[in-house]
């Protein structure tokens, strides 16, 4: 058993200005430094460091890490020509061995960023069969985080193995992984498609992108004479738990069946903004009563980075500096965990006893007053945007100790993938 002592304790409800934890693979006691007992424990010293839970992040393309520094033709004048440009050329040469070796450089730059959770969307043309076991083996296995996966169906790969491959993967299930039944976006998806993924659904939630653009709801229109959410209602693909991801065009109607459907709207506004598609208008899901969670979309790895991210758009999508606060923000990460903890049947997210040792440690000197009422301003406006933890914990073990991989042999993963990556490259600059 290890204690962690003289810390400064908040998981985004209770604060904790001088404390300790008592933890194995689970927090067993949480309390103030005037009540420690030392009952011969491991004992970690934090001088006044603060401990958090780890982040979660909603949505990810793993896969998408190599694409840092590839240089392809692009010049894009839509959001469709950026997928047959970059994206759909890149996945579209992605096998298990790329997929693996993804997930080794994602899962670690998650992991130095705190991101011990991650739901990620993915895709491989290449090698369907069997990614979604590569990319598991890759995060939970080697690197030691948590993920929640699935695979992106889409019209433009062999369909029957894209159901096989999530109606597989939806089987698995532990306190690491679980599987979601993956769709890629309406615009890539024949009713025929979406009829034969209703026979093999059954109750898992779907996690789809919905009006990422303003032309995958047009398209909707245009071929089906509906909206996206009408038309994934109608087939009853839209599960208690979808993952409804992105939603920048969609309207009051379509919410209403976010709603009463249960499920959540996951945005992802750096993406958003780096595709100059329009942003999330996050207000107007919340109005609906729709809970909102935040993903990356491939981007950063600092989830700190996405929340900021999240809430500074919001305010300037609706012009005011009221239209959301730091309440909001507090909501997206709880969502995160409470969906996790369904998900996977854990619990996460708190520092209290019985929940399982997943946590950070990282410097902050506060050069104001810090309390419980202001404690979130603190993290917010002074830690998120340098955010850099020095030691994280997954099931009460140290995978981060001093801003470095407890498993060295992490460290020759990562070297190995660049020969992976270059493999890729060539394959598509040869194209």
């Amino acid at each position: 058993m290890k204690a962690i002592i003289n810390v400064r304790i908040y998981d985004y409800s209770h604060f904790i200005d001088n404390g300790f934890v008592v933890f194995d693979k689970k927090i067993h006691k949480v309390g103030s430094m005037k009540d420690y007992k030392d009952e011969g424990y491991e004992v970690i010293d934090a001088q006044g460091k603060l401990l958090l839970p780890n982040f979660v992040c909603s949505h990810a393309h793993i896969y998408s890490i190599f694409a840092r520094g590839l240089i392809l033709p692009f010049h894009p004048k839509n959001f469709q020509e950026i997928l047959d440009q970059m994206w759909w050329k890149m996945d579209a040469q992605i096998d298990n061995e790329i997929t693996y070796y993804s997930g080794i450089c994602a899962g670690a730059e998650f992991l130095k960023n705190g991101v011990t959770t991650v739901i990620d969307h993915h895709a491989s043309g290449k090698d369907i069969i069997g990614s979604l076991e590569s990319l598991r083996k890759a995060l939970n296995e080697d690197v030691g985080i948590r993920s929640i996966l699935c695979f992106e169906t889409s019209d433009r790969y062999n369909v029957k193995e894209c159901l096989k491959e999530n109606a597989t993967f939806a089987k698995y299930h532990s306190d690491m992984t679980a599987g979601l039944f993956g769709f890629h976006a309406s615009m890539s998806l024949s009713d025929k498609t979406l009829s034969e993924a209703k026979e093999v659904l059954g109750d898992t939630p779907i996690h789809i992108h919905v009006a990422e653009s303003d032309m995958d709801e047009d398209d909707s229109y245009q071929k089906y004479h509906k909206s996206i959410l009408e038309r994934l209602d109608e087939h009853q693909l839209i599960n208690e738990n979808s993952l409804i991801v992105h939603g920048v065009y969609i309207s009051d109607k379509e919410l209403d069946i976010v709603s009463k459907r249960k499920a959540y709207m996951v945005v992802n506004t750096t993406s958003n903004m780096n595709n100059a598609v329009g942003l999330p208008d996050i207000k107007k899901y919340q109005k609906h009563n729709i809970k909102v969670m935040v993903g990356n979309d491939g981007l950063s790895s600092c989830m700190a980075n996405e929340y900021t991210n999240a809430f500074y758009s919001t305010r300037l999508l609706n012009k005011s500096p009221l239209a959301n606060n730091l309440g909001d923000v507090l909501g997206f990460i709880n969502n995160a965990y409470d969906y996790v903890n369904k998900i996977l049947n854990i619990k996460i997210g708190r520092i209290e006893e019985n929940y399982l040792a997943d946590f950070l440690l990282v410097n902050y000197t506060p050069f104001t007053q810090i309390d419980d009422s202001n404690i979130f301003g603190h993290i917010f406006y002074g830690l998120y945007p340098n955010f850099l933890p020095e030691d994280v914990y997954v099931n009460g073990k140290e995978l981060v100790h001093n801003y470095q991989f407890t498993d060295k042999s992490l460290n020759t993963k990562i070297i190995n993938s660049r020969k992976v990556s270059n493999r890729l490259w060539k394959t598509l600059k040869e194209e």
